[in-house]
């Protein structure tokens, strides 16, 4: 599981070190795997390390000096590197060693942006160390000017032929927010120390980051609580239930689905076959009879029927998806979510939420929805304020309902009552499609039946007992981002096919828990 902590964690974890005489420790094992991260990428890129070209960001904290000494380490390797300084105040010794090694420096305020800039986008990687964790407000100046233009010379990450790594965080994006003001120089990868910080994860801090590596410099964090949390594929793995001998359809998990409508059949469809690729033991599907025909012509193993929600035996519910315009529907989502068990409310349940539930009820909005839903409890927020600020809206969400928040996004955040945040960034943009939020509930529902009886889970992957839903939609997202990829590989995702890459994900989740026992 990785970890997440706040800027002021990390200052306060570096502090004994730095106290004890440490400082230029931490910083020469920072830039050392900043250095092996350069390396890394220009060679999975192709490009050779002798005779490439390197442009070093440098401003005036820790993280210019951490970026001038991986600087010193790649002259070293035979790349020509230029620093440009974009303060005036630069860390004394670290220049002293990029100097040393033959490196050639430069003022931002003593040259052209412009030309600066185009000098920059010639060259095979630039290292982004002006701004660090301790810093407030986005860039000014010289500075979001240079970036300005760089982006221009360059073009956008993606097309540019620059590597673009940064030291630490990306500069412009707000530590702990994620949040960005004015420019910020978008990374292809990012290198972090000692832990990962919330702004790389979320909002527009992680699409700002792009590949996040975290490199371990020694800090002691065990007396400190992580800001959030981020299921790895072990801890996904610990949560699927693999069948056991003895194991019948009831043991091994019973999902009821009350989906679809006549305007929205497809969505019931995509969540049970979702469901059912995940492993779950049946699928009990209540709704419209044109709803069933459709579901079993995919899946004729769902058990369908036009029943209550008092009569079906099921272990866990799906509500909402697809279900609009339908009474019948509404109740039964009302029933369920009442009912005690674990329930999944997306779409057209949501507005069927009783002022508070508990943590085992679900809930998985997008940020429109998100919206309606404080706003019908007396909170407003604009859909851009969610979507900028997603971690502090879905726990005031989580804290208002007492129930457990998956909000979607480029990154999946979940809330729990509780405070604890599950940051999930599996997914690939081509899952940005219709129906690939039904999928996605269908996974989580899944999962809540095959583990609503299981007293051993949170143990397993070492949460809080009141914190597992959240683990388990976290796990839910991780496996919809991974099938998600896998479908990619081949083309545009297509959600109807992505069954198939659900039950593959989950296939090599439990060889790897296998392999791991």
């Amino acid at each position: 599981m990785l970890n997440a902590f706040s800027g002021g964690d990390i200052r306060s974890a570096e502090a004994p070190l730095i106290d004890a005489g440490q400082g230029n420790t931490l910083m020469q094992k920072a830039a050392h795997g900043l250095f092996g991260v350069v390396l890394g990428l220009l060679r999975a890129d192709g490009r050779g390390i002798y005779g490439a070209t390197a442009v070093v960001l440098a401003g005036s904290g820790n993280n210019g000096a951490d970026a001038l000494y991986a600087g010193e380490r790649l002259l070293r390797r035979g790349v020509g590197a230029t620093a440009i300084l974009t303060s005036d105040r630069v860390h004394t010794v670290s220049l002293e060693a990029f100097v040393g090694a033959g490196g050639t420096t430069v003022r931002l305020g003593d040259a052209d942006p412009s030309e600066l800039a185009t000098h920059a986008a010639a060259a095979d990687v630039l290292i982004d160390g002006i701004l660090g964790t301790g810093a407030s407000g986005g860039l000014r100046g010289a500075a979001a000017g240079f970036v300005g233009a760089f982006d221009a010379a360059a073009g956008p990450r993606g097309t540019r032929s620059t590597i673009v790594v940064a030291c630490d965080l990306p500069s412009g994006i707000g530590t702990d927010s994620g949040l960005v003001e004015g420019p910020v120089l978008h990374a292809d990868a990012t290198v972090t120390f000692g832990a990962a910080k919330l702004g790389l994860l979320i909002g527009e801090g992680a699409v700002a980051a792009g590949e996040l590596n975290v490199v371990d410099i020694g800090l002691d964090f065990s007396s400190l609580v992580p800001v959030a949390r981020t299921l790895l594929a072990p801890d996904a793995a610990a949560l699927l239930r693999p069948p056991r001998a003895r194991d019948h359809k009831y043991s091994r998990g019973v999902l009821g689905v009350a989906a679809g409508s006549a305007r929205y059949p497809g969505a019931a469809a995509l969540a049970v076959g979702a469901a059912l690729a995940t492993g779950v033991g049946m699928v009990r599907y209540l709704g419209p009879d044109a709803v069933a025909a459709l579901i079993h012509q995919r899946n004729p193993e769902a058990v369908a029927s036009a029943g209550s929600i008092a009569d079906a035996r099921s272990q866990a519910w799906l509500v909402g998806p697809g279900a609009v315009d339908d009474d019948d529907q509404r109740q039964r989502a009302v029933d369920a979510i009442a009912s005690g068990l674990p329930t999944i409310v997306d779409a057209g349940a949501l507005g069927a939420v009783p002022e508070r539930v508990g943590p085992q009820v679900i809930l998985t909005p997008h940020a429109g929805e998100l919206r309606q839903l404080l706003a019908e409890r007396g909170l407003d927020a604009e859909r851009s304020e969610i979507e900028a600020e997603p971690a502090h809206f879905a726990l005031r969400a989580a804290e208002t309902t007492g129930a457990t928040v998956l909000l979607k996004g480029f990154t999946t955040v979940v809330a729990a009552p509780s405070g604890a945040l599950f940051v999930q960034a599996d997914a690939t943009p081509w899952l940005a499609t219709a129906g690939s939020g039904d999928t996605l509930s269908g996974i989580v529902g899944a999962l809540a039946a095959t583990l609503a009886e299981d007293g051993g889970a949170a143990g397993r992957i070492g949460v809080a007992q009141e914190d597992l839903w959240a683990a388990v939609a976290a796990a839910g997202a991780l496996i919809h981002g991974s099938a998600g990829r896998r479908a990619a590989l081949r083309g545009p995702v297509i959600v109807s096919d992505l069954p198939a890459d659900i039950g593959a994900v989950v296939a090599d989740l439990l060889e790897e828990r296998r392999l791991a026992m």
